[in-house]
């Protein structure tokens, strides 16, 4: 969900994600030690929209809007066969991305005030970090072994919310897709 370590968010910052427990076993260790939000909480995932509503805004209706907007969408299968990078960031390519795009978009568009991670990257790329805020060489080091577990290969039905409590991340709901 976030690029950068737990401890800057306020309680009751919310993010929506999709958890993928089919890379845990593959990423976890390396998650423990070099992403902070593993640390904080955070499971194996690929962000859908980051950071969302504060929790407070969060209510029935809200919860219910959620669903009626990604209930048009189908779950759907995704494989993890290769590695990118950002600056100082390792991450898993979700292939094909196409529906993690959709998603994205189909909030942002029911919610303009919440643009992805806050409207600084002009392309939002769905990924699943590794590793962030490391020098090159520790990161050849990760995608090297990482490569030896791939393809990962995972089932996407639903979509969950995360709200912080200002120490760790927590999943407040969970959102089916059809």
């Amino acid at each position: 969900m976030t690029d950068d370590g737990s401890s800057e968010f306020p309680a009751g910052q919310t993010g929506l994600i999709v958890k993928i427990p089919e890379a845990e076993s593959a990423v976890r260790a390396w998650r423990e030690r070099l992403d902070p939000s593993a640390r904080a909480g955070v499971p194996a995932h690929v962000t859908v929209l980051f950071p969302f509503l504060e929790e407070s805004r969060i209510d029935t209706a809200v919860r219910s809007a959620i669903g009626e907007v990604l209930e048009g969408h189908r779950a759907f299968d995704v494989r993890f066969e290769s590695c990118g990078r950002f600056p100082e960031v390792l991450y898993l390519v979700p292939a094909p991305d196409r529906q993690f795009r959709h998603l994205t978009q189909a909030i942002a568009d029911r919610w303009p005030e919440t643009p992805p991670f806050g409207g600084q990257f002009t392309d939002v790329i769905p990924h699943l970090t590794i590793a962030q805020n490391q020098e090159d060489a520790v990161l050849k080091k990760v995608e090297a072994d990482l490569l030896g577990c791939l393809p990962i290969i995972a089932h996407v039905s639903s979509v969950e919310l995360m709200v912080h409590d200002g120490t760790r991340w927590h999943e407040r709901a969970s959102f089916a897709l059809r």
